[in-house]
């Protein structure tokens, strides 16, 4: 079914105001998710503060190229989410937590890169930003030394 021009406006304006308050941006990939479990990716990242919005690829391509974004946009083959977040590590870090909390989750969802500070980041790259501990654990070592 095809997206009227009206609902398209509607799609462009709220990306455009996510984005524009958003420390970071996961694109993500959530090929084979079932509808169990997209839900239960959504209360989680909504729990967190995560913004977690499906759209299509033109939109989110068409947002993304009025913006002032340094580096390679990323390629969006398949299914297309985009989690953002005002906290740095916050979208990209509870994505990542969803997928290890199930083994089977690890081919069902996964990133295509991201967007920090004005930069397009790879896949490898929004991965191990991810993968950052967070500011109490961080604070917590350094407190140990």
């Amino acid at each position: 079914m095809a997206i009227t021009k009206a609902k398209k406006v509607e799609i462009l304006e709220k990306l455009e105001k996510g984005l524009a308050g958003a420390e970071t941006v996961a694109f993500v990939n959530f090929h084979k998710l079932s509808v169990k479990e997209s839900t239960e990716l959504r209360k989680m990242l909504r729990d967190a503060g995560v913004s977690f919005y499906v759209a299509k690829k033109t939109l989110v391509r068409r947002v993304l190229n009025a913006r002032k974004i340094t580096g390679t946009m990323p390629e969006f083959p398949g299914e297309l989410a985009l989690a953002w977040a005002a906290d740095a590590v916050a979208a990209p870090k509870n994505v990542l937590e969803f997928v290890k909390a199930d083994k089977t989750r690890k081919e069902k969802v996964t990133f295509f890169g991201g967007i920090y500070e004005g930069a397009y980041l790879s896949k490898e790259e929004i991965t191990a930003l991810a993968s950052i501990p967070s500011r109490e654990v961080l604070l917590g070592k350094f407190v140990g030394m």
